[in-house]
């Protein structure tokens, strides 16, 4: 049986609960994207810069081919698509 107690004694950083005091635009900048990096993907068909951190292929290419600019699975049949590049 479990007793729900509220005195807060949980949240500290023993326990593994949040940090007190802390200040989340501080600590939670270095996973945001930073337009000003210097590293930018390039997309693995046509060498273009891609501007989505993580993405592997640009959405114009994985627009045509059918799959997901991220991981490149295939997510749509363009076999019988007329599509143009516009």
């Amino acid at each position: 049986m479990r007793i729900c107690v509220l005195d807060g004694s949980r949240n500290t950083i023993e326990s593994g609960g949040k940090k007190l005091n802390e200040n989340k635009l501080l600590t939670g900048k270095s996973s945001r994207y930073s337009p000003y990096t210097t590293k930018l993907n390039k997309c693995k068909v046509c060498k273009a810069t891609i501007h989505q951190p993580g993405s592997t292929y640009c959405q114009g290419c994985a627009y045509k081919m059918g799959i997901c600019a991220m991981c490149g699975v295939k997510i749509l049949q363009t076999k019988n698509y007329r599509q143009s590049v516009v």
